[in-house]
């Protein structure tokens, strides 16, 4: 049994790859992937730039949308779409047999979009009808503007993966929006909730590259004892709000109707820090009813020298004291505030630059 099946087998957490590119496609790399034991797999927009700016896979299909006239945002759509629709076909399977608990694909909205609530709602309504699949994960960024976007969708009978969660407070956030959600679902008339499904995609390595960076500066014994520590323990801590969250009276009543809790899932976990060890953001939040998706990098890394074993809860209170001695050297708050908008300014970029790279294909395919 690989390390990637023990840990869905032995500790009820799901390993996705946080990767998606024509060439695995078609050479069947994304097939072993799953047989490895991937479970799902996420995208976003930097992951299309590299894929589609670094090969000529799409080529064809480029040259067959210049062809028919179709513009150049449309066109990334349909690259993106194409790709999609191909991973959701190998992972169909592994839907049915878990039952729809896991063979996921996540698909993520314009970053364009992450400030303006109605616009998200209405391209993460067209996208999810597009593809009409029951394994996508319509990706909505966890703004504040995002927030009653997801609320909405989920009301709708739609999946969405929560991304770019970054702090504690908004991921309370976010797991209230999903509830609410569900609730309004009922209310809509949708009585089986089984069918709705979503994830809270907590951000990982990049809180430790910007608290670190800021311990550094304090320059403190105590801050250069806590070098390494933000990321998994936010982390943790994370998880003990994900069990408080979805237990008790109001949980109860969704769960009777067959509502799925919503899965932490732990994005960014490869260490950006070359002093960390490689598989230090795996290792140290594995638990069940949770995902790590990862990319084929740490997948590799996991697989070959990993460490099986339940750690995400394995000291909470711990993990609360560390927390608290973290927040009197650092503005964590101002800390989730700079890594929201890099993010969203990070998605932002690589989609214009793709839309740019597109530009110059199309004319060039035009002469």
């Amino acid at each position: 049994m690989s390390k990637l099946h023990e840990l869905f087998e032995r500790q009820g957490q799901s390993p996705w790859l946080d990767n998606l590119k024509r060439e695995w496609l078609i050479s069947g790399e994304i097939q072993q992937w799953i047989d490895a034991g991937v479970r799902g797999i996420t995208s976003n927009p930097s992951i299309f730039q590299k894929a589609i700016e670094t090969s000529e896979a799409y080529t064809d299909q480029l040259a067959q949308l210049v062809t028919n006239g179709v513009s150049v945002e449309d066109s990334y759509w349909e690259l993106v779409l194409h790709d999609i629709n191909s991973a959701l076909g190998l992972l169909q399977p592994l839907f049915d047999e878990s039952k729809g608990t896991d063979g996921f694909v996540s698909l993520e909205v314009s970053p364009l979009l992450a400030r303006d609530t109605q616009a998200t709602e209405a391209q993460a309504r067209s996208l999810w009808d597009r593809v009409n699949q029951p394994n996508l994960l319509v990706k909505i960024p966890a703004t504040q503007e995002g927030l009653p976007a997801i609320t909405q969708m989920i009301s709708e009978g739609r999946s969405i993966n929560v991304t770019l969660i970054f702090s504690l407070e908004r991921y309370a956030g976010v797991m209230g929006s999903y509830i609410a959600g569900l609730e309004a679902a009922l209310a809509n008339g949708i009585e089986d909730l089984s069918h709705i499904s979503s994830v809270g995609s907590f951000f990982i390595s990049r809180v430790d590259t910007e608290v670190d960076s800021r311990l550094r500066a304090n320059g403190s014994s105590e801050a250069l004892e806590l070098l390494g520590t933000a990321a998994v323990t936010q982390g943790q801590l994370a998880y003990t709000a994900f069990l408080e969250t979805f237990s008790g009276t109001r949980w109860e009543r969704l769960a009777e109707r067959g509502a799925r809790v919503q899965r932490p899932l732990w994005a960014s976990t490869s260490t950006k820090n070359p002093d960390l060890k490689d598989t230090l953001y795996v290792d140290s939040l594995i638990g069940p009813n949770s995902v790590n998706t990862l990319p084929d990098a740490t997948l590799r890394a996991f697989d070959d020298h990993g460490t099986v074993k339940r750690t995400v809860d394995a000291n909470p209170d711990e993990a609360q004291r560390r927390w608290e001695r973290l927040g009197n050297l650092v503005d964590l708050d101002d800390v989730a505030r700079v890594l929201e908008t890099e993010g969203v300014q990070a998605f932002e970029k690589s989609f214009v630059e793709l839309l740019q790279v597109l530009t110059v294909r199309c004319d060039q395919l035009r002469k």
